[in-house]
């Protein structure tokens, strides 16, 4: 519920008693922004005390005489030119013409409401000047985020992408001026460190390029039946080369029989990325088990590691875009630090969440609910 304030000036002490009566519990829906509003109304006599209050403290709507004693209406937008970017005007008049309409526009008013008015003409108007200004200011508001969010995208991915830059020139360097002498062999370490950066910068652009065909509804969905055994054998498929080097072993629990319709590029960046984490933030000698269970609320797939584990308060902000949990154990471990964030997003396209539990140094969680996967009507797109 949002409260707008109102200030109500007239010299008639009946205008504003009744004013106060017809908007003290006067509330306006505004869907567009779901969003309520009700008003607080403040009144005053005159120009002069009008003037004084939007000064000090700017109404969001002003109701205005057009006829006041003292200095006049126009004369109170005059002198408060510097404060009607965020506040909407109502010019109140008996004395209605085109001539009038027109000056109270021109020096600011939003609107104009002649006398004599009922509740419901004055009631009218001041939903007009709500919605107005609730949507301006939401759509301000978001325009800020929007700068505030590509400021920290460009600041993130130059950080990210500067480091791995920066190891591969040197690496270069080395081997031109042939630092390590002249036997080729000698310069293995540097072509593997540098194939390593690579590969980090390719897995960045690739999440870059998934968030931002989720992001912009673009990407078309191919619904069809899918064996989630099958699913699960392909994501590890992926990682088993890495899993051997460690000696981390996989254990599929309850997938057998178990079909869904879902996308299947979906689903397949969904257990690639839970299934390649698992892997990841493990211990040598490790497991991978990855459960399966269908029930009445839908798909229920957990994947849980024998990893480093995180502290809780790591755990809240896993999440957020472009967010690593970076710690002595987890230094050299490459990331974009968008997985999460994108397996957040896609779950929601299935009506579903994903939530993790994990304890230092025993090991992390990852359940992953899925509501939507029954057969589709036709294909979509994502929105």
């Amino acid at each position: 519920m949002i409260t707008l304030n109102v200030l109500a000036v007239d010299d008639e002490a009946g205008m504003r008693s009744g004013i106060q009566r017809s908007l003290e519990r006067f509330e306006v829906e505004v869907p567009e922004a779901q969003e309520r509003v009700r008003f607080q109304v403040e009144e005053a006599s005159t120009g002069e005390d009008a003037v004084s209050r939007i000064v000090e403290t700017p109404p969001d709507i002003l109701l205005l005489d057009y006829k006041l004693p003292g200095i006049s209406g126009i004369d109170v937008l005059n002198q408060t030119v510097e404060q009607q970017d965020d506040m909407l005007t109502i010019m109140i008049t008996a004395y209605a013409s085109i001539d009038t309409a027109i000056t109270a526009t021109k020096k600011g008013a939003y609107d104009f409401l002649p006398k004599p008015f009922t509740p419901r003409d004055l009631k009218h108007s001041v939903r007009k000047a709500a919605i107005r200004l609730v949507l301006a200011r939401r759509a301000k508001a978001l325009a800020a985020e929007n700068r505030r969010v590509r400021f920290e995208f460009t600041r993130v991915l130059g950080h990210e992408l500067k480091a791995p830059i920066a190891a591969v020139s040197g690496y270069l360097y080395l081997m031109r001026d042939h630092i390590l002498g002249d036997d080729i062999t000698a310069y293995d370490a540097a072509v593997g460190r540098s194939l390593k950066r690579l590969d980090q910068m390719r897995k960045l652009i690739v999440d870059l390029l998934d968030m931002t065909r989720l992001e912009s509804g673009e990407k078309v969905r191919a619904m069809e039946l899918l064996n989630m055994r099958e699913v699960v054998s392909s994501a590890w498929e992926l990682v088993e080369t890495e899993a051997k080097r460690h000696d981390i072993t996989l254990i599929q629990e309850g997938s057998d029989g178990v079909e869904i319709w879902a996308d299947r590029g979906e689903m397949d960046m969904m257990l690639n990325n839970l299934v390649s984490n698992a892997v990841k933030y493990n211990r040598d000698g490790g497991r991978v088990t990855v459960t399966v269970a269908m029930g009445e609320e839908g798909l229920c797939i957990d994947v849980a590691d024998t990893g480093i584990g995180m502290k809780p308060e790591d755990v809240e902000k896993l999440f957020g875009e472009f967010v690593r949990i970076k710690t002595d154990q987890t230094r050299n471990i490459l990331g974009s630090g968008l997985g999460l964030s994108i397996l957040k997003r896609l779950a929601s396209l299935y009506g579903g969440e994903i939530s993790v539990t994990s304890v230092p140094d025993s090991g992390s969680t990852f359940r992953m609910q899925l509501r939507k996967i029954g057969k589709p009507e036709a294909e979509t797109t994502v929105t």
